[in-house]
């Protein structure tokens, strides 16, 4: 197997992630000057973003169909350009309609281009670093908070919004197309490489593999996982300004939840590579579980940093060993329809938290039982996680369809 250009296709996927999600993630920082600038309601415009999440989804399952059939180069290429011309049409909508669809549809279709597709390459150009390898192309689109953003931040204090926007538009052009030339198809695997998992199932279709046991409890445990912390992750902010935390001190306990993350990616990776991605994936959904039910107990700002770290870590570092296990399980050449369709459930437990937090907060004046909530499915991705069935050996091959 050509391992050496592997890193190639991680340095590309990590940077496309990073372009990709950090302009996709930077509308929080266009909402106030759009909204005194348009009078357009913030509701209204951060609307757009629960589109995104939607839309990522349902676009990661068709690229990553069209990744299987047409090779991940011309998938990622095409979302590069497609995330360019979204921004930019963006950038000069006039009515709130219109930004909605075009950043909600047209800029989310795109941004599902990038993750599952290039998540689901990488597994097939590593045996012995796989783990590591997909983290790292997740920790890419981890620091894209901590890069895009800044950068949106500066360009919307210079210029107006319209200006700034239109700018990122045509810097992710500049990067992301160079950066999705280099992509290329993992070499095919002729026999199983040492310690790895016979590929098997040639005569395995897609609908046997979207049927099969495994499958199902991948995309419950991925779907858990992702609504145990997409409210608590959301409501970071608003929960530390709720306990009478300054507005600066908020801000950065989510910006330590963030890099907790990055760290975790790493520390799991590496855990995965060690001692198998599924038994990681279980314990870190137990540290998430009680991360995320910790906050239901934290009130100074000591206290909500030490949760943070722990569980920014945990819900980071979980994230990418997904596709670790979908390609234990299913053979390359299928990899991104079945990862696409994970990360297509995964994007509705993404959906959820954010706006059940904000009826739990409307209804009962706080977010506790946001949090006990969170645990409660913490505990129950850990359940159906447990149900991973073995992995296939070498003799038995492919796995089996339901």
């Amino acid at each position: 197997m050509e391992r050496s250009y592997g890193w190639v296709i991680v340095g590309a996927g990590a940077l496309m992630g990073c372009v990709a999600i950090g302009a996709l993630f930077s509308l929080a920082v266009f909402l106030q000057p759009m909204s005194d600038d348009t009078g357009w309601s913030r509701t209204g415009i951060s609307s757009a973003m629960t589109l995104d999440f939607l839309t990522m989804g349902v676009a990661a399952f068709g690229w990553g169909a069209l990744s299987d059939r047409f090779g991940p180069r011309v998938v990622v290429l095409s979302g590069a350009l497609l995330l360019g011309l979204g921004l930019a049409l963006a950038s000069r909508a006039t009515s709130l309609l219109e930004f909605q669809l075009i950043y909600g549809v047209v800029v989310g279709i795109a941004a599902g281009a990038v993750f599952a597709p290039m998540i689901a390459t990488v597994t097939g150009w590593f045996d012995r670093h796989r783990s590591l390898a997909v983290s790292l192309v997740s920790a890419g689109m981890g620091v894209a908070p901590m890069t895009i953003s800044p950068f949106a931040q500066w360009l919307v204090s210079a210029y107006d919004w319209r200006t700034a926007q239109m700018t990122i538009a045509i810097a992710a052009w500049v990067l992301l197309v160079p950066a999705a030339l280099l992509v290329r198809r993992p070499p095919e695997v002729t026999a199983a490489s040492p310690g790895m998992p016979a590929e098997g199932g040639e005569g395995m279709t897609v609908g046997q593999a979207l049927r099969s046991p495994q499958f199902i409890v991948l995309s419950l445990t991925f779907f858990c996982c992702c609504a145990a912390h997409s409210g608590p992750i959301f409501h970071t902010v608003s929960y530390a300004l709720a306990c009478g935390l300054p507005a600066m001190t908020a801000v950065t306990i989510y910006s330590v939840e963030g890099l907790a993350g990055l760290g975790g990616r790493i520390l799991f990776g590496l855990l995965g590579d060690r001692y198998g991605a599924r038994r990681i994936v279980v314990l870190g959904l137990m540290v998430q579980a009680v991360g995320a039910g910790s906050y239901y107990f934290t009130r100074d700002a000591g206290e909500f940093y030490a949760v943070a770290v722990l569980f920014g870590m945990a819900y980071g570092g979980v994230m990418p060993l997904y596709a670790v296990i979908a390609r234990e399980y299913f053979p390359m050449r299928i990899m991104g329809t079945v990862f696409g369709g994970a990360a297509m459930i995964s994007s509705l437990g993404m959906a959820l938290g954010p706006a059940a937090g904000g009826w739990i907060f409307d209804t009962f004046h706080g977010y506790g039982y946001l949090y006990i909530a969170s645990f409660g499915i913490g505990l129950a991705a850990v359940a159906v996680a447990l149900a991973f069935p073995p992995v296939p050996s070498q003799r038995e091959g492919a796995v089996r369809p339901a």
